[in-house]
């Protein structure tokens, strides 16, 4: 997907001020059973079409709205992911702001995970 100038630049900010991971170390936590919330922040179409095994959904336009109700403690481990790990970064730019102090993008998204051949639920 080609993405605007824009975007990008206000992706690479939100990077600047978060901690991300990568696809392996991700499923190296859930092989391990570490415990964290796994958050798929895509839309809900992506979800129905298949995501990681064990996580939860949120999407990105009622992350902000509901994420107390499903994790109330803000030192949650929390890791986001969405397609390719633009959306998530902005998402987890925002749970900083909210006061979350664990929150992790997952940088190489839901295509990363699939391409790496992990598991996919649907």
């Amino acid at each position: 997907m080609q993405h605007s100038t824009r975007f990008l630049t206000l992706v690479d900010q939100a990077r600047a001020q978060i901690q991300e991971t990568d696809i392996p170390t991700v499923k190296a936590w859930l092989d391990a059973g570490k415990e964290f919330v796994l958050i798929d922040n895509r839309e809900e179409s992506e979800w129905a079409k298949g995501h990681i095994p064990c996580a939860i959904y949120l999407g990105r336009g009622i992350l902000e709205r509901d994420i107390e109700q499903r994790c109330p403690d803000l030192a949650t481990e929390i890791v986001v992911y969405c397609g390719g790990g633009y959306r998530s970064a902005l998402s987890v730019e925002n749970l900083q702001k909210m006061g979350y102090t664990k929150v992790i993008s997952m940088d190489g998204g839901f295509r990363g995970w699939k391409e790496a051949g992990h598991e996919i639920a649907e």
